[in-house]
């Protein structure tokens, strides 16, 4: 069975509000088990061309690692957006992604993708697709807030 991305409709909704109305890319942390996200963690975009690129906050990055080593959730992954581009990561994407199998949540407008860093990927040799589901709920591999 291919991997699913469980998120439910408050953090999908979270993630949207986030980057709703933003002409920088917005950006935060996936925090969860296995390929469930329990928490999302909005973080800080602080990239020199934050227009263009994102950097998620190194501090807000380093204090949620910590925080898994206390017991909490772990770092799964991360989300951004591309606000005048399409929900897929980008060539640039790509070649800052350590394929280390996390997590990559994607906004552009009100469309919402999911992926996973790989050493060979289908896009970019980088990225796989993967779907999204509400806990306990059917995946879809690119759906609306409202889908």
């Amino acid at each position: 069975m291919a991997m699913t991305l469980e998120i439910s409709i408050a953090d999908r909704a979270a993630i949207l509000a986030h980057a709703a109305g933003s002409d920088h890319e917005i950006c935060g942390l996936l925090l969860g088990q296995g390929s469930r996200v329990d928490l999302v963690e909005p973080c800080a975009n602080v990239a020199a061309d934050p227009a263009r690129r994102f950097e998620i906050d190194p501090a807000r990055l380093l204090a949620a690692h910590r925080g898994a080593r206390r017991g909490g959730p772990r770092v799964i992954g991360h989300y951004h957006s591309h606000p005048s581009g399409d929900p897929r990561p980008s060539p640039r994407d790509a070649a800052d992604a350590a394929a280390d199998g996390s997590f990559w949540v994607l906004v552009a407008g009100d469309v919402m993708t999911a992926w996973r860093a790989t050493a060979s990927g289908a896009l970019y040799g980088r990225f796989d697709p993967v779907p999204l589901a509400e806990p306990g709920c059917a995946a879809s591999p690119e759906r609306p807030l409202d889908g």
